[in-house]
């Protein structure tokens, strides 16, 4: 932006020149030089040019430096949403900005006020609340997430978000017929061609479950040796996760969590586990680790495996918090070697 100010300062000390010289030489026709014509022209085309340039051109001249940065827009609809309470909207549009900076608590709070100004008959207010909770904490899809889900789904029973997240929180709870009409009525409702896939996949898998008989339509238990290959067989991630010598004393007991993110798509991980902090040990995750219902990894795909060791307890990353990353192929490496050797800016 500087030099584009400065080229256009040379370029206006020109035109002023080229009409100021010839008013203040005497010329064959003119008596007298002009000075104060030629005051007055450069005077109007300097001041009359940046006048209008200011007013004309789309540059934030009144914006502070970085304000259209995330964090601070989310700020400024925060304040706004002091300053005005009762709207529905904005509480909606806030907990979503939340949950996009991975501030899921603050996103709890931002749903649970548009619920209550809903007096509990917004879907989206549910749903939100709901899936911020599970971003924070998986488990509570099987508690209070899952409540609010199925709130929403009496609110708006064609709510593809509520369907999803129901159809999901109805699976692990072992009600395989209820998920399976839940994801059925969401692949009647044209969904995104991103989204098709994962849905049929889930509704084979149920079917599948639902023909072997009742032993195969229990829910899998976290972490047993059942749990992979009902998530999809080949589908797995596994890493073994050491510590440089160099981090051994930043570890003070924290949790440590291991994603799986997709390195063309940002958002929430792909799946995710919470262990204790002791190594080296070898990590395995499947689908059935996964956060967001439909946000799954396949046998094939190209993966961000990252370890990081959080120590506020938060999987929120946090500066100071011990990670490492590795790159993984699902279904095609075996057990990659990730070593957690920096620390997070």
């Amino acid at each position: 932006m500087l030099s584009f100010v400065l080229l256009s300062a040379a370029l206006t000390m020109i035109a002023v020149a080229a009409v100021v010289i010839p008013l203040v030489r005497r010329g064959s026709t003119a008596t007298t030089p002009a000075p104060w014509a030629a005051l007055g022209a450069g005077a109007l085309l300097l001041i009359g040019s940046a006048a209008l340039y200011v007013s004309w051109s789309n540059w934030p001249w009144s914006a502070p430096a970085g304000a259209d940065s995330p964090q601070r827009m989310v700020g400024r609809l925060a304040r706004r949403m002091e300053r005005d309470p009762g709207n529905l909207q904005g509480w909606l549009q806030l907990g979503n900005s939340y949950v996009a900076l991975q501030e899921y608590h603050l996103a709890v709070r931002a749903f649970g006020k548009a619920d209550e100004l809903s007096g509990g008959k917004s879907a989206e207010a549910l749903t939100g609340e709901a899936e911020a909770l599970a971003l924070n904490d998986e488990s509570e899809l099987d508690g209070r997430a899952g409540r609010l889900i199925e709130r929403a789904l009496l609110v708006d029973p064609d709510s593809g978000k509520a369907l999803l997240f129901g159809a999901t929180t109805a699976e692990r709870r072992g009600d395989l017929p209820l998920a399976r009409q839940r994801f059925a009525k969401l692949l009647a409702m044209n969904p995104p061609d991103s989204l098709r896939p994962l849905l049929e996949r889930q509704l084979r898998m149920i079917d599948e479950k639902l023909a072997a008989g009742p032993a195969a339509a229990a829910p899998a238990q976290k972490g047993s040796a059942s749990a992979p290959a009902a998530a999809g067989g080949a589908a797995v991630v596994r890493v073994n996760v050491t510590l440089a010598p160099s981090m051994a004393r930043v570890t003070d007991g924290a949790p440590l969590f291991v994603f799986v993110r997709d390195p063309q798509q940002a958002g929430p991980p792909l799946a995710v586990k919470r262990l204790e902090s002791h190594f080296p040990q070898t990590v395995a995750l499947t689908p059935a680790d996964s956060m967001i219902p439909g946000r799954l990894f396949s046998a094939g795909q190209s993966v961000q495996v990252v370890a990081r060791i959080a120590r506020t307890g938060s999987p929120v990353g946090a500066s100071g918090d011990p990670f490492g990353e590795v790159s993984y192929r699902v279904g095609k490496d075996g057990v990659a070697s990730l070593v957690i050797d920096r620390l997070t800016p």
